[in-house]
């Protein structure tokens, strides 16, 4: 009998240390036993544990009824009698094999099984990149039988002696001194070359005197404008590569216009003379983009052009020689102007901010006055039509206006500085006739117009101009110009379409589109009108010139 207690006892320890175990198990085994009777269950699991007392872990149902088997060992009951249990275990039982029974119509395990399969199946096998096999002669790839100085049968060729390679400059500088003024598209020996020559010697000597006529009416003006075409016979490609300056010839006989191209060409074209081939000349000058270019106030015979390749040079009909004014091959040269009337003084700045005084008078070479400015950069320099002393440079994001008489080498403060812009500048003009206004052009879309009528410490802002001066990398940057015989109107290139060129007034009303759908096709931004005559001859990046005449 004690022993009986003993085993009691260690069946009720094991029940309380395995029901919290035995509760969270719900196995295929479970469902199983579940599915005999009850008591079936109970009885064999209370002969396991006696033949095994120490095995501790016992189902959950063993150990819950395993005290009332003891009571009633004889006792056998059917698969649903549940006499001899509490009403809670009787209810624990049938939770349990409903929840059994609920699981194995479900098929998990079933299901599981076949996800295991589809998972294997669709498992994708392992692409390991396979090396390419190396070639028993070692070589990986094919290489050319020259690289390898073989010849086609595969015997190696004598090795060649190495030279010394002959860097060539691909704008090599011309030869300081004069310049013969030979055209490259034609013989400089034929009669027509020399006749050309001869008629703008001549004209110029009548024309080199123009009085100014007075100031037209904007709505006399505008008609005018109106009157102006243009023709297949006015339109002709006459330089090669982008057009960087415009210049026409004062004559009111004849037309002469030109221009400097990028390649460093200049080139002449007389409209009165037909065909137009038989009237166009290109000569070469420089080496470098050609950015400036002027005939001589004094003598029209005489057309100065500036380059990148840091020369000034002045080429003259009368003697077909381009003569060398200026050279500095320290520095590149943007833009000059006259500082005096008689154009023996010469205004040249340069693209490092410097600034040169040349004066033409010296014999032999001009004498060079060299000024250090306090800009970065200059684009353009520009002499007061009226107060000459006074001129006005464009940097990179200011201008600035300088009086000559106060100029110091070591370095000259400005006497004005205007900081209205917020993007590059390209230009930077005085009006034609009395210089009260200075027309900017800047990459942030506006044309400015500011009163220099008084040039104090300051110059006040008038008008502000949108217009668009994104031209890209291809097409030569826009610069507004004013007409030189209509103070308060200025000239400027358009990117609208069609294409055409614009005039705007200085109160920023358009005054006239010139446009035309047929020989008008491309942009032309560079532009430049006869001083007198209702001429505008407009420059494109390919070298085209287009003309819109009365």
């Amino acid at each position: 009998m004690a022993c009986k207690k003993y085993e009691k006892t260690e069946i009720k320890k094991s029940c309380r240390i395995s029901t919290p175990k035995m509760e969270a198990t719900t196995s295929s085994k479970a469902e199983s036993t579940l599915q005999n009777s009850s008591i079936d269950v109970h009885a064999e699991n209370y002969q396991r544990h006696h033949k095994s007392t120490s095995d501790t872990v016992i189902p959950h149902v063993d150990m819950e009824s395993s005290e009332e088997r003891e009571s009633d060992e004889d006792t056998t009951s059917g698969p649903d009698d549940f006499s001899g249990l509490s009403p809670y275990e009787r209810k624990r039982l049938k939770n349990i094999s409903e929840n059994a029974n609920f699981f194995a119509s479900l098929q998990l395990s079933e299901s599981a099984a076949r996800l295991r399969k589809m998972i294997k199946k669709r498992q994708p096998p392992e692409s390991k990149r396979k090396k390419p096999k190396k070639r028993e002669n070692g070589i990986g790839c094919r290489r050319s039988m020259r690289l390898l100085n073989v010849d086609p049968s595969g015997i190696s060729l004598p090795a060649t002696p190495t030279q010394p390679a002959l860097v060539a400059d691909e704008n090599p500088l011309l030869p300081p001194g004069p310049l013969e003024m030979t055209p490259e598209n034609r013989d400089d020996n034929s009669e027509l070359f020399k006749g050309f020559l001869h008629t703008w010697a001549e004209v110029s000597k009548t024309s080199s005197k123009n009085t100014k006529k007075e100031l037209p009416s904007i709505k006399s003006y505008k008609a005018n404008l109106s009157g102006m075409v243009i023709s297949e016979d006015t339109v002709y490609k006459v330089t090669k590569g982008p057009i960087l300056s415009m210049a026409l010839h004062p004559s009111e006989i004849k037309t002469l216009v030109a221009a400097g191209a990028k390649s460093g060409q200049v080139g002449l074209w007389d409209l009165t003379h037909q065909p137009k081939e038989d009237g166009t000349y290109v000569f070469q000058p420089h080496s470098q983009p050609v950015s400036c270019l002027y005939f001589s106030p004094t003598n029209p015979a005489h057309i100065l052009s500036l380059s990148y390749d840091s020369t000034l040079r002045c080429g003259d009909f009368s003697t077909a020689v381009f003569d060398e004014v200026y050279r500095n091959e320290s520095s590149s040269f943007s833009s000059f102007d006259f500082l005096t009337e008689d154009a023996s003084t010469l205004i040249v700045g340069h693209w490092d901010g410097s600034m040169s005084l040349v004066d033409r008078r010296t014999p032999g070479t001009s004498y060079e006055k060299f000024i250090n400015s306090s800009l970065r950069k200059i684009r353009t320099v520009h002499v007061h039509p009226v107060h000459r002393q006074y001129f006005i440079t464009a940097g990179l994001r200011d201008i600035h206006i300088y009086d000559a008489r106060h100029l110091n080498p070591r370095g000259s403060q400005p006497l004005i500085s205007v900081t209205e812009h917020t993007k590059s500048i390209a230009s930077a003009y005085f009006s034609p006739l009395t210089g009260n206004r200075v027309v900017t052009t800047c990459a942030d879309c506006k044309l400015r117009i500011f009163d220099s009528s008084c040039l104090s410490s300051q110059i006040p802002l008038l008008t502000t101009i949108r217009h668009n001066t994104i031209t890209g990398r291809w097409l030569t940057r826009f610069q507004a110009v004013w007409d030189p015989k209509q103070e308060d109107c200025l000239i400027v290139g358009s990117m609208a379409h069609p294409r055409q060129v614009e005039i705007f007034h200085e109160t920023g009303e358009r005054v006239h589109s010139f446009l035309d759908g047929e020989c008008l096709v491309s942009v032309c931004s560079i532009n430049a009108m006869h001083p007198t005559r209702y001429i505008l001859a407009g420059g494109n990046s390919s070298g085209k010139i287009h003309v819109f005449m009365n």
